[in-house]
């Protein structure tokens, strides 16, 4: 916000170029990390994994959508609203979940469905919400999406079942390495869109906010409506609210309008991770009841 120079052009290099292989990479580490036994819940608890990935894909694109619509933000600006909530979860949601005692094998299942679906879903929710705020070339989105998910969590995969046992470094340095992607990522995008963030920031952070929280609230409400149990709902709830606001980044990018449609991303990127943490702490001390235990008191 002060400096952003340093954060546009490095010796003639556009440093936005960095946006996509940072992704990449963390998408590698992501795929480095996954395994079949990541999929075991859909055959165990196919229900809950039914409403949760329905749920990502529901809530918040509409909830984008209805908060774009009413903002009256430009429309490039809005339709990065949209695009956070077409993206599919992230795995710091997975971490969140395990901190809210919440099902953290339900968690990873759910991020690793819908992060597969992204190449299919993300750009048909864009098109169709988005579309009356930017173009969307439907088959260019899919292409980026494969290119910036499926390749490198596939090149991740392979990977891990090549040097199973034989990359304990890798598990070590991956988060580190993603973790610092992300705030890189930030950096580039509040640094090109600069100007814009200066005139309508409180009022994007404002949305940005209301669209994480209802994302938290209507995935829990509607996880408990539908029949889910506690630690379910909570899963849902956090894997509803917290979104992959690299890959939301990367799309912007794609677009040519990092200054614009890429500002929403790198507002919710912080943001959830701030209610995230809350609202993992906040479950942490609220033991989980279940209705069959109520008779004899049994606490989780």
């Amino acid at each position: 916000m002060f400096f952003p120079h340093y954060f546009q052009e490095f010796r003639g290099y556009t440093l936005s170029n960095l946006i996509t292989p940072l992704i990449q990479v963390i998408m590698f580490g992501m795929g480095t990390s996954m395994s079949l036994r990541d999929f075991a819940q859909v055959a165990k608890n196919p229900k809950s994994v039914f409403i949760g990935v329905s749920a990502q894909f529901l809530i918040m694109p509409l909830v984008g959508f209805g908060l774009a619509s009413m903002s009256g933000l430009p429309p490039e600006i809005a339709a990065g609203i949209i695009l956070v909530g077409c993206s599919p979860s992230g795995t710091a949601s997975n971490v969140m979940t395990y901190l809210a005692k919440a099902n953290l094998a339900l968690s990873v299942t759910l991020t690793s469905i819908s992060t597969l679906l992204a190449p299919l879903m993300t750009p048909l929710l864009m098109k169709l919400l988005a579309g009356q705020f930017i173009e969307i070339d439907l088959l260019k989105m899919m292409w980026d999406i494969v290119k910036m998910i499926i390749l490198p969590i596939g090149a991740g995969l392979i990977f891990n079942k090549l040097f199973r046992g034989r990359s304990s470094w890798l598990d070590t340095a991956m988060p580190i390495v993603s973790m610092l992607g992300i705030i890189l990522i930030i950096l580039i995008i509040t640094a090109a869109g600069r100007d814009s963030l200066l005139a309508i920031g409180p009022l994007l952070i404002i949305l940005v906010t209301i669209h994480n929280l209802s994302g938290y609230g209507i995935g829990y409400g509607l996880a408990r409506l539908l029949g889910l149990d506690e630690r379910d709902s909570r899963t849902v709830a956090i894997e509803v609210g917290m979104q992959n606001s690299g890959l939301a980044s990367g799309l912007a990018k794609a677009l040519g309008k990092i200054a614009t449609v890429g500002l929403a991303p790198a507002v919710f990127g912080p943001m959830q991770n701030i209610s995230g943490s809350i609202l993992a702490t906040f479950w942490h001390k609220r033991p989980i009841i279940e209705k069959s235990e109520l008779s004899t008191g049994i606490e989780r």
